[in-house]
């Protein structure tokens, strides 16, 4: 499906809840930072090669079907956070894009460090 679609899809679904009334950005921002906990853990489950896991909510869950999720939960949130702030989603992207593909760095432990 086109990214266009889904977003009006979570942007509705948003509205629907109240969220797009009641939310802060600041708000939609601990709710992000909430998602990434849990994205953190199911990649800390997938690391220590669980195929399985009980999560910090209780549930015993699949860890990659839990990943997707949280990936997923993720992009929610930062979608609701730009409507919130009436931004396009596309126009973040790019605009982090023509930054990041300028820098240069390298990586160390399996992450990328930029120059300074």
């Amino acid at each position: 499906m086109e990214f266009k679609n889904l977003n009006q899809r979570v942007i509705n679904w948003a509205d629907e809840k109240g969220i797009l009334k009641k939310a802060t950005p600041l708000k939609q921002v601990y709710k992000t930072q909430e998602e990434l906990d849990e994205t953190k853990e199911s990649l800390l489950a997938q690391a220590n090669g669980l195929d399985w896991f009980t999560n910090s909510k209780g549930e015993h869950v699949n860890t990659k079907r839990q990943i997707i999720d949280d990936f997923g939960d993720q992009l929610v949130t930062v979608l609701i956070g730009c409507k919130l702030q009436n931004i396009d989603p596309l126009i973040c992207l790019e605009t982090a894009l023509n930054i990041i593909e300028k820098r240069t760095g390298k990586m160390i432990n399996g992450q990328f460090v930029k120059d300074e």
